[in-house]
């Protein structure tokens, strides 16, 4: 073989590395589709908290304390967390006395929210756990308190859309908080970030969010807070069969079965629930022909 052959085999050898290298680590791959996306995570499960480490008091100052302080005014909170992961939010809010409210958690990888369910057993009562897609929430306008998106805004599959659907079921007077990727990490996924400038323009302007405002947070993040206009009575800690909304026909009449089941009261689809307590509402609009980026509430 002719070396002027081997030296180009190598080459294409090298960029298809290089190529799988950022689409399957860099960036998580999230232009390959979000079914990509939610395999990687089920892969990397296990290990994403060691991956992450975690630093508690960290968590404590720079999440759970200024989250419990924003929404001081409200005495038992509802609180959304999308793209929830392994519970991160979650637990540090529940390991707070001074939170005595409710948290969702929601998220598309079913083993990431397996591992949130070990991780959040002692606080069963006061948190719920949805496998779900963040495209189309399954929650009727206005229905919490605080939405929280930590480190997943740029790996859902149309950023833009997703926010939208985190202000609609903030409820007038609610608290935004999400994450906003910057500095390297970010110019390497062109299309699924923005400045934060100009995420905080956007949201200002775009969404018609009010006391918009960004923090330093970490070398690849700032924290972004923000309000939705208006004024309503605080929703409160509510059980979830009192704002879970049927994903396949969009009635809030979903309701707990003796069987570990959920059931529409509306259109009679179900959907099941792991052994592991988790809501599994994927699996109920993937059983009717709806799924992913693809699936939208009528």
């Amino acid at each position: 073989m002719r070396l002027d052959h081997i030296l180009i085999g190598a080459g294409i050898a090298a960029l298809v590395l290089l190529a799988a290298y950022y689409l399957l680590i860099r960036t998580e791959g999230m232009y390959l589709g979000w079914r990509v996306v939610v395999w990687l995570y089920d892969v990397y499960a296990s290990r994403y908290d060691g991956i992450k480490k975690y630093d508690r008091g960290y968590e404590e100052w720079f999440l759970a304390h200024p989250i419990i302080d924003a929404l001081r005014d409200v005495r038992a909170p509802l609180v959304l967390d999308v793209a929830t992961g392994t519970g991160r939010v979650p637990l540090i809010l529940l390991e707070q006395d001074a939170f005595q409210g409710r948290v969702v958690g929601l998220d598309l990888s079913r083993q990431m929210l397996f591992h949130a369910a070990v991780k959040l057993y002692g606080f069963r009562r006061r948190t719920d756990l949805i496998w779900h897609t963040a495209m189309a929430l399954p929650f009727p306008d206005d229905t919490f308190d605080m939405v929280t998106c930590i480190e997943g805004l740029e790996f859902l599959p149309h950023p833009k859309e997703n926010l939208g659907e985190l202000v609609r079921v903030l409820r007038p007077g609610g608290v935004l908080l999400i994450t906003n990727r910057k500095g390297t990490e970010a110019r390497l996924m062109p299309g699924r970030t923005r400045t934060t400038p100009g995420m905080v323009t956007f949201l200002s302007e775009e969404l018609g969010l009010v006391e918009v405002r960004s923090e330093r947070w970490q070398v690849e993040y700032d924290l972004i807070w923000a309000k939705k206009p208006g004024q309503s009575r605080p929703t409160g800690a509510r059980p979830l069969a009192e704002v879970l909304r049927c994903p396949v026909c969009g009635a809030v009449e979903m309701l707990p079965l003796n069987s570990g089941e959920w059931v529409c009261g509306h259109c009679e689809r179900r959907a099941p629930v792991g052994e592991d307590g988790v809501l599994e509402l994927f699996a109920m609009t993937q059983a009717h022909g709806r799924a992913g980026d693809d699936h939208k509430v009528s």
